[in-house]
């Protein structure tokens, strides 16, 4: 049976699904960091969707998705980036901005009004960022890829998909060349690991390992 939802409701299952996507978990701390909210305000929403059987959360251990929850939150996702793939196919947006403007209109749009986008785009299969886009069944693309901090001096890939997608850090990240489809390789490791230095395009850039590790590629086979 299908729940009615509030906005702040579905910003919420959306936030913990990309949490789970990168971590396999997500932390109340960081709900608080990626919400921009008070952690009184997390706690309060966090025992408002246990309530409604939207997620299981475990003390000291974080917040998974239950299935009701993570069907609504695959659907807001789709719905965010189809809107991403239009403003950047149809209306020309900066791949950089179109996040913050998909946020604001994702909620808005109806399941109709998705399938229509879809189609007019010829049925994308990832956003700009590279990300998976959930087809109308929930079902995800999967790809074998992983984040740069894993990838060793002299391996090279292909830039499979960015992570995080604020405007500022991708920003940054198209600045120096950093896009989907891009051909990278290792330069070299500092110690621990911090910086990873890279060449993109024929340029040298330096990746902290906090930015690396939100950098997804497929490794080319030797």
């Amino acid at each position: 049976m299908s729940l009615n939802v509030s906005d702040v409701i579905e910003e919420y299952l959306e936030t913990i699904y990309r949490l789970q996507e990168r971590g396999g978990v997500a932390r109340t701390n960081d709900l608080v960091l990626m919400l921009s909210v008070a952690p009184g305000t997390v706690t309060n929403t966090i025992e408002r969707l246990e309530k409604r059987l939207l997620i299981i959360h475990e003390p000291y251990r974080g917040v998974q998705l239950t299935n009701e929850g993570r069907r609504i939150a695959i659907n807001v996702i789709r719905k965010h980036r189809l809107l991403e793939r239009l403003l950047t196919d149809i209306l020309e947006v900066d791949w950089d901005k179109v996040h913050e403007i998909a946020c604001s209109l994702e909620h808005w749009i109806t399941e109709d009004v998705a399938r229509k986008i879809e189609r007019v785009l010829s049925y994308p299969k990832k956003c700009p960022h590279g990300n998976p886009i959930p087809d109308e069944r929930g079902e995800i693309l999967s790809e074998e890829a992983q984040p740069l901090t894993e990838f060793e001096v002299g391996d090279r890939g292909i830039i499979s998909r960015i992570i995080e997608e604020k405007t500022e850090f991708l920003h940054y990240l198209n600045k120096i060349g950093i896009k989907p489809e891009k051909c990278v390789e290792i330069i070299d490791k500092a110690p621990l690991g911090d910086p990873i230095t890279i060449k993109i395009d024929g340029s040298v850039q330096a990746l902290s390992h906090k930015m690396a590790l939100l950098v997804m590629a497929r490794k080319h086979q030797v």
